[in-house]
């Protein structure tokens, strides 16, 4: 097997793990409800098989409802944001983001910050909005995913520079 899908293996389960056991269980204020479990699919290689980030996307948000005892927000939103990382990544980078050899755990750039923060906001929108489902509680849904955005930020870009690897 290729070093990089036993790396993505890894942090697949690392990352779902520390959302099921450290992040669900937080609840501040009765907004924010941190979901860094996402940086699976932020960090995913660029030029990796796009299917394969579909499914794992999918089963990701699957296994996250499944532990929230949700009836599938969070599998939509991930596979959406999987749909969307090619755009995002057009936005951020240019059109050649392809051809560069663009790694996100790198210095963190505006480029890499508007990158995150497109992704975090979107899953988190359609999450939130999908959650509430009613028009009524469209300002509940925004306002929440303003917070939980800005929260989930602070802890993408932290564990992003926690496991950044070191220079050689």
């Amino acid at each position: 097997m290729n070093t990089t899908v036993i790396i993505n293996i890894l942090r697949f389960i690392a990352l779902l793990a520390v959302q099921v056991v450290v992040f669900n269980r937080l609840d501040l204020f009765g907004y924010i409800n941190p979901y860094p479990y996402i940086l699976f699919i932020i960090l995913f290689p660029v030029n990796g098989n796009k299917a394969v980030l579909l499914l794992s996307a999918f089963f990701l948000g699957l296994l996250q409802d499944m532990f929230c005892n949700t009836g599938g927000p969070h599998a939509v939103a991930c596979v959406t944001l999987a749909f969307l990382r090619p755009t995002f990544f057009r936005f951020a980078f240019g059109v050649s983001y392809e051809y560069q050899t663009i790694k996100i755990n790198d210095r963190m750039s505006p480029e890499r910050l508007i990158f995150i923060l497109l992704s975090v906001v979107t899953h988190h929108l359609i999450l939130y909005l999908l959650e509430v489902f009613r028009f009524s509680l469209i300002l509940d849904a925004l306002v929440r995913t303003l917070f939980t955005t800005i929260f989930t930020l602070i802890i993408c870009i932290i564990t992003i520079y926690l496991i950044k690897p070191a220079k050689q």
